[in-house]
């Protein structure tokens, strides 16, 4: 079973037919989509910068690059489409270094304080 941030390949083979690069695509085949979004995985997941990708997924500046060639293109977001049915989707992100707590919200009731 692959680790959790690499898609299966029954996932990968749902999304394989829309993606650039594909096998009787126009333009160069893509050496491997797969390895390609499993980077890309890793990288959203942990949040390293890119130079920290592992080995595995080839060299991080070739990553990279193709990863902002198909943010521009909107890849993603026909992707993204796609998988949703084409809904509007609202997608939220939250970082905890981002969300303050107030000073006391992690204190217990003052009605349930010994005195």
């Amino acid at each position: 079973m692959p680790p959790i941030d690499e898609l299966t390949k029954d996932q990968f083979a749902k999304i394989a037919p829309m993606l650039p690069g594909r096998e009787g695509h126009v333009g160069v085949t893509a050496k491997d989509n797969h390895n390609f979004l499993n980077a890309v995985c890793w990288r959203l997941k942990t949040g390293a910068p890119w130079r920290y990708l592992p080995e595995r997924y080839g060299d991080w500046k070739n990553v990279y690059r193709r990863f902002s060639r198909w943010a521009k293109g909107g890849v993603f977001d026909k992707l993204l489409g796609a998988l949703t049915d084409g809904e509007e989707t609202a997608l939220l992100l939250l970082d905890s270094t981002v969300v303050k707590g107030h000073q006391h919200g992690a204190g217990t009731n003052k009605e349930h304080q010994q005195p």
